[in-house]
Parts: C-alpha cells; structure tokens; sequence
C-alpha cells in the first residue's frame, strides 16, 4: 500500500512515505465503528514520515538531520503516533468483530523495553515475554501482571518460579515445565496455557515457521489426551487456556481461518476432562512491509478473519465462545520505526559494484545477515534528490556478509550524508549485540515535535562493565 506520488518526485526517496493527507487517529479512548484507514503494516514508512520545508525527513514532527546532530548515529528512530494507531486498529478491530471478551497482547521479543512495555500498556494491551529478562522489563514499566504471558520452550526453574510469584499467566511448551511447575509452592493454583503445534504451514523464512508439526515449539496434538488427563489430576494447576502460532511475517490469511477451527476442536476436547479451558491464543504473525513488493493484509483485514473463524467453529462445535487473545509484534512496532546512519567511505569495483559504508550494520541490524531480508532506505537530508546510482550498503564491522541492502538506487551519495533505512522498530534493536565490541546504539521516541530519549547510547566502559580480569593476568608486560 504504497503512496502515490506526483511525476516529479517518483524517482526519489519522497515516493516512500505515506500519504500524509489522510488524518491519523489521535484519540486513545475513543472506540470507532469504521476501520482506521491507515493500516501500519502496510507503509514503509511511519505514519507521521514527510518531507519537510529543507528537503529533509521529518517522523513525528521531528528533523531526522537534527535527530542525529543531538544524539549521533547509528540511531533507532520510534515513532510514537504509529505504535500507538497500530494497537489501537489492534483493540478496536476485536471490538467491531468479535462479539465475545478478547486481549490484545504485544509480543515484546519484537522489541523490548521500559518505553515500549509503557506505551502497549497505556493502550490497553498486555504483553507477551519470553524470559526472565523480559518480565522483569513488562513488570518495571507498570504492566499488570494478569495481562503478561510468558512463553519460551526452555524456562528456567528460575524464571518459572519469577513468572509464579509475579502472578502471570505461563503458557507450557513441554512437559519438563509441566512437571517443574507442579513442583512449585504457590498460594493459589498457577494459571497456565498450553501451546499446541497446529501442523498449518506457512510460506515464510524457515527461521520464523513456528506453527508446522516439526517445530521445537509446543506439544504435539498426539499427546492431547494425556496432557489434559495429567493436568485434571494436579489440583497446583489451572490451564485457562491454550495456545497457537504459525509463524511470522505472513502475508495469507488462509492459514489462520484453519487455526481457527483446530484450536476450538481443542477446546471442546478440554472441556471433557473438565478443564477451566476459557481463553484461545491465536498467536500473531501478521506481516509487514519491507519493500515495495510487499503486500500485507491490513490489521483489520486480519482480525476480520481470525474472528470469523473462530465464530465459525464455535458455532459449528456448539461451545460457548472463548475469551479471544492474540499476540502481534512486528505488525506493531515493525513500521512505526527507522535508524538512521551516517555514510562514511565509499569503494567502488569497476564494472561490478559501487559499495557504501555506514557507522552501523549487523550489530544493530542482524535481519538482512540473519534472514536475508531486503531493506528500503532513502538519504534523509536531501529526500527530493533524483536516485542516480545503484549502490550497495555495507555496515562496518569485520564480516563480508554485513550487507544492510544490495543494489539500491540512491542520489549521488557523500560522506556524511544521512542514510535512513525503515521498518528497523521489530527484531533490530532486540537482537543487536556488541559484534567487534561496537556500542549498541541509542532510541528516541518522537512525536508531536518532541523526542525522548528512551535507550542510552552504550560507551566504551559500558562494554567492559561485565568483565573480569584476573589478578594474575595484570601489568605482564615483558
């Protein structure tokens, strides 16, 4: 759903932003009857991304240019007004279609952290986590316990009994933590789900298909019969819930209208072992666009069918409708963020390739050595310059494969320009390390011409915090 731009800026890097003539919804209260126009996911570019009055990018009100000038690059740009528009389309879609109680949960492995956690909250989302770490965050920033839901398919005793007295819901992947968990002192029973492998295939990257029968995720259906006689006997336990996900960054819409109709078949199951089974968790998934030749499904588009079909089934198997749960977070973050960095040297191989070097790379940014994603990037400060060379952008560190975009058409490039590359706000800060014991970079949130700093940028000192050095290994000079 890319915008349309006039003639003479088709060929340069305006042609990626959104249309900014149609208005974002502002108000966090209000609960509307129409879809919201302006689905996230299917833009680039933040919702709030324009060309300013100097020809630079502005996300939020704010002068990328400028952003940089005052907190350096590489810098992780999140834009308030679009995370926020997406939860809401997210809350406000199972309000229009679904007649029964649902929960939106953010899937915070996307990316975690105190401001994010804050923001899903205040919308009224809870948060989905997958450690320690990451309920210690969900916690830190105010979310309610009743509203975090811990997954993963190797807790820690440790993190099991975090999660226990922090009073969140587990959800069991495998019968070590059932069995951990019944081991568990509690005041009241431990509330639990249970995730299930659906065996549904989906056409996305092996690395983020959770859902098909060879997956590490999940128990197998096999085994239904006597995991819910196993829990009917621990009087420790309540399972209110199971479980589903079939994957990540999916475009079809198919394979969640066959979730939905696999997962009551389980419910109904439940109910005659007499468990409290009162919560479906559809998992999310719901992709996002990269490039231009990305086509996702809206956010309302998405929540229409997985609500049809959950409606449908229940219908069909005569149980009462369950409290409805999902749990997106590249559909929600993914878009609603850019990093922008700074172009440093250039080589150019005659006859093969002209490569461009950034102050980032892999460490900031592993999807495209990971995934072998494909990135969109325009030169923010100068966003109405005609794209006249292919280039090829390669981040700093040792590694002939930190390749950020390969063959992209830019304007004539120089040192020092600022290049910003979208859709970085799922899985980039998330998963950066400290490769070549390069400093992870620093996060603001912008909106209505503020920014807030809300990750520090790491310093050197940062980087030697944990380690630890021998006595003996002091002062050996020869």
């Amino acid at each position: 759903m890319l915008s349309i731009q006039t003639p003479e800026v088709q060929n340069s890097g305006r042609r990626f932003l959104p249309d900014a003539a149609s208005p974002v919804e502002t108000n966090p209260t209000e609960e509307t009857n129409a879809p919201e126009t302006k689905s996230p996911n299917q833009f680039l570019f933040p919702l709030t991304a324009r060309v300013n009055s100097k020809d630079t990018l502005e996300i939020g009100g704010c002068d990328v240019t400028d952003l940089v000038q005052k907190f350096g690059s590489p810098l992780y740009i999140l834009d308030e007004e679009t995370l926020r528009a997406a939860c809401r389309q997210y809350r406000q879609g199972f309000v229009r279609y679904y007649p029964g109680e649902s929960q939106v949960l953010y899937a915070s492995k996307a990316w975690n952290c105190l401001a994010v956690c804050a923001i899903a909250a205040s919308e009224g989302l809870g948060i989905d986590i997958c450690s320690g770490g990451e309920l210690y965050t969900a916690l830190q920033a105010g979310v309610d316990p009743g509203k975090i839901y811990l997954h993963g398919n190797n807790k820690s005793r440790s993190e099991l009994q975090f999660a226990v007295e922090s009073g969140c819901t587990i959800v069991v992947d495998n019968w070590l933590e059932l069995k951990t968990l019944v081991g568990i002192q509690s005041e009241k029973p431990i509330r639990i789900m249970l995730r299930l492998t659906p065996g549904i295939e989906c056409h996305t990257h092996d690395y983020i298909r959770t859902g098909h029968l060879d997956s590490k995720f999940g128990f197998d259906p096999n085994q239904m019969d006597e995991l819910f006689a196993f829990i009917s006997q621990q009087s420790t336990l309540a399972c209110i819930g199971l479980h589903a996900h079939i994957g990540s960054q999916i475009f079809e819409l198919q394979p969640h209208t066959d979730l939905g109709s696999v997962m009551v078949r389980w419910l109904s199951k439940a109910s005659h072992y007499g468990l409290p089974v009162t919560e479906l968790d559809v998992g999310g998934g719901l992709g996002i666009c990269y490039n231009e030749a990305d086509d996702p499904p809206s956010i309302d588009e998405w929540v229409k069918v997985v609500v049809a079909s959950i409606v449908a089934a229940c219908q069909e198997q005569q149980v009462p409708l369950p409290k409805l749960l999902c749990e997106p977070g590249r559909s929600l973050i993914g878009s609603a963020c850019v990093t922008a960095y700074t172009i440093g040297s250039q080589k150019v191989v005659p006859n093969i390739r002209t490569y461009l070097a950034v102050d980032g790379g892999m460490s900031d940014n592993p999807r495209p050595i990971t995934y072998q994603s494909i990135c969109r990037a325009v030169v923010a400060n100068r966003m109405s310059a005609p794209f006249t060379q292919t280039v090829t952008i390669a981040g700093k560190h040792c590694e002939s494969g930190d390749i950020l975009i390969k063959d992209i058409e830019l304007p004539n490039a120089q040192p020092g320009d600022i290049l910003t590359i979208s859709a970085t706000g799922a899985y980039n800060y998330s998963m950066s390390s400290n490769y070549n014991r390069i400093p992870r970079p620093a996060a603001v949130l912008v909106g209505a011409g503020e920014a807030n700093l809300i990750i520090q940028r790491e310093t050197y000192s940062d980087l030697i915090y944990q380690d630890c050095l021998p006595e003996r290994l002091r002062h050996t000079e020869v």
